[in-house]
């Protein structure tokens, strides 16, 4: 998600600084969006001037410090675990500027329990992408409690610069889209486990009976079934017993079958 934001954010004309505590993992990242800009140019998607132009304004830092210090927009992409949220959070106030929005993009937690985490309330919200970032039109944006206005107004803006439509919500677990994905993908499991059909046949039942671009097991395996596993643990916890997540989730997360980013999920994609 990070690299989708990072993509879509220097494309748009920001200049974009991608953050990791690994070394290898940043420069492994932005190898990877070189990528996705050199597909772009061969689909003829985007120009090579605007990805010469672009590529000027990414670079990549394991340093809070350095990487904080300049930005006026903050965008948090780890994984849905309060403590590494909490940890982002301080470093983040910390570091940044006293007008520095933080943006979350989380998908199920909570923007005000998030910004209970810093010192500043008024700035934080969550910016909620989908993915893949470059593809996908819509940024679900979530204000807190104690979100201003004028933070919502910020990141409305940078969000259309970045050719994204936006809808606006209060804060209440699991948001719009979450709750409706997690339910329907919670249920694709079951189904399975039950013998209902097979993978592939659910998810062709859901692409062309129910227009969805993606079935259920295709989704969960690019977001990564313990990305999955974390959304529902979260929302069972805040929504109850519709939420609980299927056995055969849990059991595929525990075989490390986490998706395409294991080689291996719900589908084989080791070759």
């Amino acid at each position: 998600m990070g690299k989708g934001i990072a993509y879509v954010s220097s494309l748009a004309g920001f200049d974009t600084v991608i953050m990791d505590v690994d070394e290898k993992m940043a420069d492994r990242s932005y190898g990877d969006i070189k990528k996705l800009f050199d597909k772009g140019v061969g689909r003829n998607k985007i120009s090579m001037t605007d990805r010469e132009d672009a590529l000027g304004r990414l670079r990549v830092s394991v340093s809070y410090e350095e990487a904080i210090k300049d930005c006026d927009l903050v965008i948090e992409a780890v994984p849905e675990v309060a403590e590494i949220k909490r940890a982002v959070h301080e470093a983040v106030s910390e570091k940044a500027m006293s007008h520095t929005i933080f943006a979350s993009n989380t998908s199920t937690m909570s923007p005000t329990e998030i910004a209970s985490y810093g010192n500043r309330p008024e700035s934080s919200i969550a910016m909620h992408f989908f993915n893949p970032v470059h593809r996908m039109p819509l940024v679900e944006i979530v204000r807190g409690l104690e979100t201003s206005d004028a933070t919502v107004t910020e990141v409305e803006a940078v969000a259309k610069k970045m050719g994204k439509e936006t809808v606006v919500v209060n804060e209440f677990p699991g948001f719009v889209t979450s709750r409706m994905s997690c339910l329907i993908g919670n249920e694709a499991f079951h189904m399975l486990q039950e013998g209902l059909g097979t993978p592939a046949d659910i998810d062709k039942a859901v692409r062309l009976g129910l227009n969805h671009p993606m079935g259920p097991f295709e989704l969960v395996d690019l977001v990564g079934l313990d990305a999955r596993l974390n959304n529902m643990k979260e929302l069972h916890s805040k929504l109850g017993e519709r939420f609980r997540p299927a056995p055969l989730l849990e059991k595929y997360v525990k075989a490390g079958r986490l998706g395409k980013k294991s080689g291996r999920g719900i589908y084989d994609y080791s070759e």
